[in-house]
């Protein structure tokens, strides 16, 4: 990682994942399960991490949640199904602060979340996109 985007990760308020992330912790991860229920494991997991959900389209595999208190934080998950019963999780976090920083917390928080996610659903991999087309 350059030292542009070693900046840019440091004064950031928002953290996205994706299948070519530099940050292999914040690269695609892909599970072992329908994309229903990985909806409504996310839903469960977010609900526990205190956000409200403000927003879930099904159809689109999108959830949009936001905190009800403390740090303000919006977070939008996009669930894909790849193939069946392997499904693509990808978050996209923003903090609101006055700062040009959140120090991180954006990403401590997806990290956290991917964490919880392994626990309740089975683990295939990260960054699989070319190998599953």
């Amino acid at each position: 990682m350059g030292f542009r985007e070693t900046m840019s990760r440091i004064f950031s308020t928002r953290t996205e994942t994706g299948e070519e992330h530099p940050v292999k912790e914040l690269q695609t991860r892909y599970y072992k399960t329908t994309k229903d229920k990985a909806m409504r494991t996310i839903e469960q997991v977010l609900t526990q991490q205190g956000l409200t959900i403000k927003r879930s389209e099904d159809d689109r595999g999108e959830i949009v949640a936001q905190t009800k208190s403390g740090k303000k934080l919006l977070l939008v998950a996009s669930i894909i199904t790849v193939k069946p019963y392997r499904t693509a999780v990808d978050f996209s976090c923003a903090t609101e602060t006055v700062l040009p920083s959140d120090f991180g917390y954006s990403r401590k928080f997806i990290l956290a979340l991917y964490q919880k996610l392994d626990q309740e659903l089975t683990y295939v991999g990260s960054a699989l996109g070319h190998e599953l087309l």
